[in-house]
């Protein structure tokens, strides 16, 4: 007689079910795993032996084939522990067959029978939800999968207590979510001297999910300004918390099974390789781009990155998802993020100052921002020089305005922004829109239209310009809490996207 189990394979973010068949046969005694494992897949066999022996539960003398299905999936992973041992638990009729049937399991096994936690509970327990079945994980995943409310979580410390939950010996109380966790971050907006103008464009990037470029010399507060960005940002809606906290769980990032509010900040080092920035590597992990999915990706010292990374950038920025594609797989991971890129305008870093520049000044600035290409330069929304701090300004007392106020008006804007794309289930903020949508949304008035269509005529924007300016004076709009896109709105959007590159 065969048993069932099942168990999920990861595909991306989509957890795939898996169904694990174990036929006892008479023959010379063996234990095979057919369907395409990988290493750590095949020697699971091991593993369930040694356990099972750790329970004082023999195996027969006789032929043990466990197939995995479909068969042409690639399997990979430790989690193929658990329901290979259950599935066999079953056709050793120590656990009931139609009981294994309605589970979705996964975990690893240690040589004594514990179980270890795995990577992957959480999307696990959408796909046991999805089927109507119950979850059977490690005790320390338990958390992290009990936040899908539709889907019963059974955490089990070892193998053993998971056999005495089935067989109804000692009953296994369902997992209760993690908490939830906010990021004490402590980072706020008082803490900048002066750049009324590099806040203001803060303001603005976190309103409407704008792209924001910060042009300085070094030690102006780029760095600065922008780690105080997801100060300034909602928190995460419920939809969006679990979105984030799959990509999450698949990395391993989640603590102790605790969900945040807080939106995502990555900011990795110009050193990063492409498949760290975007995902890839032997099994198409999730990279910085999709970590940073509803968050904020900062980039210090974008022209020092890599141009083959910076121009793989391009696409999911646009797009909000990011494919990617290897011999042994082609996985698709949501990265919709706002792009927050600080840059020197030169090497020496003091082009925009004639009396610290280098002799090479102007040539040296067009060289070293020539390394960022003008398709990816487009698609920043903001475009801001950052001048340097004077020495006056750091002894003013902080800012009557912090991030908690600013943050304020940000919220309202996107509430502004929630009710507009109520009937678009692709839009979430201005950023998105896009098309017809646009047109509706975004029109200035008459004198707006005119004033934006004399200057795309004279400084050459492009169709995405043209339109990504319409974004921002639409968003301009919406933190003044009026319907019309204004001339004023247009004019200041227009401000952000003209940026020279000339020493004083």
């Amino acid at each position: 007689m065969v048993s069932h189990a099942y168990t999920v394979a990861f595909e991306g973010v989509e957890a795939r079910t898996v169904e694990v068949q174990c036929a006892l046969s008479p023959g010379t005694p063996a234990f095979s795993i057919v369907g395409l494992p990988d290493k750590a897949v095949s020697e699971a066999r091991d593993r369930v032996r040694a356990a099972l022996t750790a329970l004082s539960i023999a195996l027969p003398s006789k032929r043990i084939t466990v197939n995995l299905s479909p068969a042409d999936m690639p399997k990979e992973g430790s989690h193929f522990d658990l329901p290979i041992a259950m599935a066999l638990l079953a056709a050793l009729e120590i656990l009931p067959h139609e009981v294994v049937a309605q589970t979705v399991s996964l975990g690893e096994l240690s040589l004594d029978g514990s179980l270890v936690p795995v990577i992957g509970a959480l999307p696990a327990a959408m796909t046991a939800a999805a089927e109507g079945k119950v979850l059977v994980c490690p005790r320390a995943s338990g958390a992290e999968a009990a936040w899908v409310e539709a889907c019963p979580v059974i955490g089990a410390g070892d193998l053993m207590e998971a056999v005495r939950h089935f067989t109804g010996q000692a009953v296994i109380e369902p997992a209760r979510p993690g908490e939830v966790h906010e990021d004490p971050s402590g980072r706020d907006l008082r803490d900048v001297k002066g750049q009324e103008r590099a806040k203001r464009a803060l303001e603005i990037a976190a309103a409407g999910r704008h792209h924001l470029l910060m042009l300085g010399s070094p030690g102006s507060g780029k760095s600065m300004l922008a780690a105080r960005m997801p100060g300034l940002l909602p928190p995460l809606t419920p939809s969006e918390a679990l979105e984030t906290s799959m990509i999450h769980s698949l990395a391993g990032l989640l603590d102790e099974g605790g969900i945040s509010r807080t939106r995502p900040f990555r900011e990795p080092h110009h050193t990063a390789s492409m498949p760290a920035i975007v995902g890839g590597g032997r099994s198409a992990r999730p990279g910085e781009i999709s970590l940073a999915h509803n968050g904020v990706l900062f980039l210090d010292e974008l022209p020092e990155f890599p141009r083959a990374v910076l121009e793989t950038l391009r696409q999911p920025i646009e797009s909000g998802t990011v494919m990617v594609a290897r011999a042994n797989a082609h996985v698709s991971y949501p990265c919709r993020f706002l792009l927050v890129a600080a840059a020197n305008p030169c090497r020496c870093g003091h082009l925009m100052d004639a009396s610290r520049a280098c002799n090479r000044a102007p040539n040296c600035g067009a060289d070293y921002m020539g390394r960022i290409s003008g398709p990816l330069m487009d698609r920043f929304d903001l475009r801001l020089e950052v001048p340097p701090v004077a020495f006056t300004d750091l002894d003013l007392p902080p800012a009557a305005e912090g991030s908690a106020e600013v943050a304020a008006r940000v919220a309202l804007a996107r509430d502004r922004q929630s009710a507009r794309f109520r009937n678009a289930p692709t839009c979430r903020t201005n950023a998105d829109a896009e098309g017809r949508l646009l047109e509706e949304i975004a029109t200035p008035e008459a004198a707006g239209k005119e004033l934006l269509a004399k200057a795309a005529d004279r400084f050459g924007l492009t169709a995405r310009g043209y339109h990504r300016v319409l974004r921002v004076a639409r968003t301009l709009a919406d933190l003044e809490g009026v319907d019309t896109v204004r001339r004023a709105d247009v004019a200041e959007a227009l401000s952000y996207r003209l940026v020279s590159l000339e020493p004083a």
